[in-house]
């Protein structure tokens, strides 16, 4: 879609460069988990229309691989890939925080046991907020989830924060909690199936209401548990879930409402952006089980640690890892002959050379603690019964009552929505070009002054979109499509591709899928 400025809209532009001073810019980036680009319209989100209207639609976005949760608030907050940033899934197997399970890599637990044993680089790159803490400016960071103490997982005390965070009703600094059950009653509970507009609505207003209320500082986040919450539970498209991405429209209504109130929405730039975007489950395979009825010694915890050999499964929705006990090469190569004859098998990634995968860095998932393989699972197009494209398979238990899901390379997972407006970017326009979650942080900083640190960042600044001159050149655009493959004799043969658009270097993942081809007989 392209939007024409009209005469107010221009009016809005002038004035607000001319209202722009070093010393009062300042960024807010509202992330509504899940969101889906298509599902962006003048009835269900009036807000974010209006913002489109007046900012940059980036008609190309993409998250990172895996398209997860996890993986993209941390790139979000650090633009880097997750071979650079550690974060490759939303669970993970990590030895040496538990040798004996998965953990959930957003719990604080795990975070806090994470940077004990890494000497405090339990995520391998710095935060935005990190940097700016460094500059000694403030931020404000709001989550309905608990992946915004990621952004800014620092202990601090209450005598001496400047800086507060709040992630699904807990906070930094801890005692700022019961001042926030005292103002705005206490974090709502809610259901596994229920959705999370309620919590959204509270955690909207702990940002404006007490985290502004002496000042928006240069830099804040808020992030919404919804659409992916009622996504999950019934589908995209589904009576709910389009509920519930009006309700996200709403609290981004009192976020710009609140700026306008306090004079500041001509000098702020606001970027709303997904972590991710959606598909629904059309079939649900238990690779653990896959693998074990097939003769492997697969597991999903390893109780005593995993033994040379065995095979454990960490299930991440449209993808899974797969760790074998002592990176034992015939027992790798064994798991991966077995997945390119299934019919459920997408692309698969692997940590060494394999005839018939790609190395994990073609996704810049090679991180120190990878796992031995990493697959995505197979998707298709084809709609679901609101009439939603975008189907694939995850792994789950066939007991399981998820109905949507994401993490795949499918392409309804893999383009999710970036919208941006503020006296920066440019006026009612669509950004062609491909654009990730990796390129926020740097556009981020290069707003706020900070360019030094923007450059040494994977992403790239989103210099099209923005309206000044001196912004990074675009130097280069390149697409590719690369494939492999392998015979079985008598067999069949399995094949696979990924698409991939690089711009000035900077990676982006567009879909990749393979399947297997029997022989004729």
């Amino acid at each position: 879609m392209k939007f024409r400025p009209t005469s107010h809209l221009l009016l809005f532009l002038a004035l607000s460069v001319a209202a722009l001073g070093a010393e009062n810019r300042r960024v807010v980036v509202v992330v509504w988990d899940g969101m889906r680009p298509d599902f962006v319209s003048a009835e269900t989100t009036p807000h974010l229309w209006q913002l489109a209207q007046r900012g940059v639609t980036f008609a190309h976005h993409h998250p990172v691989f895996l398209s997860a949760t996890e993986v993209n608030g941390t790139a979000l907050a650090t633009g880097a890939y997750p071979s650079r940033s550690f974060v490759i899934a939303n669970t993970d197997y990590r030895p040496a925080i538990d040798a004996q399970k998965s953990v959930a890599i957003e719990d604080p637990a795990t975070v806090s046991k994470g940077d004990a044993v890494t000497g405090g680089h339990y995520l391998g790159a710095p935060t935005v907020a990190e940097l700016l803490h460094a500059h000694g400016e403030r931020t404000a960071i709001a989550g309905t989830k608990q992946i915004a103490l990621l952004q800014d997982r620092a202990p601090r005390s209450a005598s001496t924060a400047t800086s507060s965070v709040v992630f699904e009703g807990d906070t930094l600094p801890a005692d700022l909690a019961a001042q926030l059950t005292a103002t705005h009653g206490a974090f709502p509970a809610t259901a596994k199936s229920q959705d999370k507009t309620a919590r959204d609505a509270w955690t909207t207003q702990v940002l404006i209401g007490s985290l502004w209320r002496d000042g928006v500082p240069p830099y804040s986040l808020l992030w919404l548990g919804e659409p992916d919450a009622s996504q999950h539970a019934t589908g995209p498209g589904s009576p709910q879930s389009l509920a519930s991405i009006a309700q996200s429209d709403t609290q981004l209504g009192l976020v710009v409402n609140d700026l306008e109130k306090r004079g500041l929405l001509a000098s702020t730039d606001i970027m709303v952006v997904s972590d991710h975007a959606f598909s629904t489950i059309a079939r649900k395979v238990d690779v653990a089980v896959e693998l074990s009825t097939a003769g492997f010694t697969a597991k999903r915890a390893a109780p005593g640690g995993l033994k040379t050999g065995e095979v454990l499964v960490v299930g991440n929705g449209g993808s899974t890892l797969i760790y074998v006990g002592g990176h034992d090469a015939d027992a790798t190569r064994r798991v991966i002959a077995y997945l390119q004859n299934q019919n459920w098998t997408g692309v698969i990634f692997s940590r060494e050379p394999t005839e018939g995968t790609f190395p994990l860095v073609e996704a810049r998932i090679n991180s120190p603690a990878a796992p031995d393989l990493v697959v995505s699972l197979r998707w298709q197009h084809g709609k679901n019964a609101h009439g939603t494209p975008g189907l694939h398979t995850s792994d789950l238990a066939p007991t399981s009552t998820r109905v949507g899901n994401h993490a795949s390379l499918s392409p309804y997972d893999m383009h999710n929505t970036l919208i941006a407006a503020g006296p920066h970017f440019r006026v009612g326009v669509t950004n062609p070009l491909a654009s990730a979650n990796t390129d926020v942080a740097p556009t981020i900083l290069w707003l706020l002054g900070h360019r030094d640190e923007a450059a040494r960042m994977d992403g790239r600044v989103l210099t099209e979109a923005l309206n000044a001159n001196d912004a990074p050149p675009l130097r280069s655009v390149n697409l590719q499509r690369i494939q492999a493959q392998r015979s079985f004799a008598g067999a069949g043969v399995w094949s696979q591709y990924l698409q991939i658009v690089e711009i000035n270097g900077v990676r982006y993942l567009d879909e990749g899928n393979g399947t297997f081809v029997p022989t004729a007989k």
